[in-house]
């Protein structure tokens, strides 16, 4: 067995500078990291987030023949659910900021964590199956000049870069939910 016994490797109590501490030390927390809820950071990621689904679904929306495909149908359903989700989380983020009040507890943050897993999970499964159709139209199909191509890949790129904004979040979420 190949364990270390305190009597072979020494290790010193460091002591503390407060004796007030007493055994356990309280712990320090890094609160407001740039990109959590209630930062100018955030704020900013939320608000890209909403602009580039409302780009997303403003796209796909125009043309005519998206919902002749379930997966365009689900694209904007998905970046509906997004532009929404991040517009809400948008107008809390500037009233933290002007009222200077923190968006760190338990129940906030858990609430943000689960609905930027959702919505960013949503989002890249509908970017994805669009990619799909989009190059299935495109590549395969060779059937571009018949359908709105341009706006469909556009569309699909900007729930790519919605996604790729809303990630942050959730993992900023979850990191804080997670070292609570």
């Amino acid at each position: 067995m190949n364990v270390s016994h305190g009597s072979v490797h020494p290790v010193e109590d460091v002591p503390t500078t407060d004796g007030a501490a007493g055994p356990n030390p309280p712990r320090v927390r890094m609160k407001d990291l740039p990109g959590m809820p209630g930062t100018p950071a955030g704020l900013a990621l939320r608000l890209s987030q909403f602009l580039f689904s409302a780009a997303a679904l403003a796209v796909m929306a125009s043309t005519s023949d998206f919902p002749s495909v379930t997966a365009f149908c689900y694209l904007v359903a998905a970046t509906g659910l997004q532009t929404l989700w991040s517009f809400s989380l948008a107008i809390a983020d500037v009233y933290a900021l002007l009222v200077g009040r923190s968006l760190q507890s338990h129940k906030v943050v858990c609430l943000f964590t689960l609905g930027d897993g959702m919505t960013s999970t949503l989002t890249f499964a509908a970017a994805c199956a669009s990619a799909g159709i989009t190059v299935l139209i495109d590549n395969d199909l060779d059937s571009c000049a018949h359908n709105h191509c341009a706006q469909f890949e556009t569309a699909t790129a900007m729930a790519f870069i919605t996604w790729f904004t809303a990630l942050p979040s959730f993992l900023l979420n979850f990191w804080s939910l997670a070292s609570r």
